[in-house]
């Protein structure tokens, strides 16, 4: 499907968005797109002011007359710093129109987040959670006032959920609280992105009055590429040369933004779905359809995050 920016997007006045790992690649093309459509405010998340702020005044300078955009820190690998950012964004605003998922790491060496998950499963997933959780009321609130389908969640996964482990939430309370260090580190990246599509599904089911949708963006161009450079660092010498050239033939990210754009925007998008781009639905992979390992997992997601309240 062939998908406009200016064309396809439609007027977002009164709008209320937010952007996780806004700063830099897929997260920062959005906002700029978005930002040409008068919405009423961005808030642009993401751990390091100094980059968030050069990424606004980035966006400024590229459209004079874009919507206003805040800055809110978060770090998604630490739930005391997401409680900040939703409180901070809460103490701002009273509505919440979109909520974009989309900050991520790939292909990571072996670590945990501050809580104790696998990093990439940690920020990737719990993270997010933890932070649609605390949101959760205001996209309810805002839910009512507006038209139908109009306030969502799109949640960023990946082909890559395809990767995952073989009944991936198996023991999570050993597993997943652990570096996983036995998986390769493709593994454990899938696992993480499998949670994302689940997690999307879940909320679907739960929450009608949302729409959320799972979106794979591609190939795309971004920073993501240096997880796999740390992996493999002892291969530098190699990696280095495949990296840039797999980099070059990789999709730019003014491209591999529609489709997380499309399930923001369109009416098209429907609740519980998983799309690769652009609007192309269908290509999950089997664990990704198996409901029963999306409710395996969101018990026990919902019984961590109560934990960490």
């Amino acid at each position: 499907m062939k998908f406009d920016f200016d064309k396809d997007v439609p007027d977002l006045t009164g709008k209320i968005i937010l952007v996780t790992g806004g700063n830099v690649g897929l997260g920062k093309e959005t906002i700029y797109q978005l930002a040409k459509h008068r919405p009423a405010h961005i808030y642009l998340a993401a751990r390091s002011a100094a980059k968030a702020q050069e990424a606004i005044k980035d966006i400024q300078q590229r459209a004079p007359d874009a919507a206003p955009i805040t800055f809110l820190e978060c770090d998604l690998s630490s739930f005391d710093s997401i409680k900040s950012a939703a409180a901070n964004f809460l103490s701002q605003s009273s509505e919440l129109h979109i909520l974009i998922n989309n900050a991520g790491i790939m292909a990571c060496p072996p670590g945990k987040t501050k809580e104790g998950y696998e990093i990439q499963f940690g920020t990737n997933h719990m993270g997010h959670a933890q932070l649609t959780k605390l949101l959760l009321p205001t996209l309810l609130k805002t839910a009512e006032k507006a038209p139908e389908g109009a306030v969502r969640i799109v949640s960023l996964s990946s082909m890559g959920e395809a990767f995952a482990a073989k009944d991936p939430y198996a023991d999570a309370d050993t597993r997943l609280k652990s570096d996983l260090a036995s998986l390769s580190t493709w593994t454990r990246y899938g696992i993480a992105k499998l949670a994302n599509v689940h997690h999307s599904r879940a909320l679907a089911q739960r929450y009608p009055s949302l729409r959320c949708v799972a979106v794979h963006p591609g190939a795309v161009r971004t920073e993501l590429t240096r997880g796999p450079l740390a992996t493999y660092s002892a291969f530098s010498l190699i990696m280095t040369p495949l990296h840039w050239l797999a980099t070059f033939a990789m999709t730019p990210v003014s491209e591999g933004a529609k489709n997380q754009v499309w399930a923001a925007v369109s009416p098209d998008a429907q609740s519980g779905h998983f799309y690769y781009p652009v609007a192309v639905d269908g290509k999950a992979s089997a664990q990704a359809k198996d409901d029963k390992l999306c409710e395996q997992l969101w018990a026990w997601m919902e019984k961590e995050l109560e934990a960490h309240k």
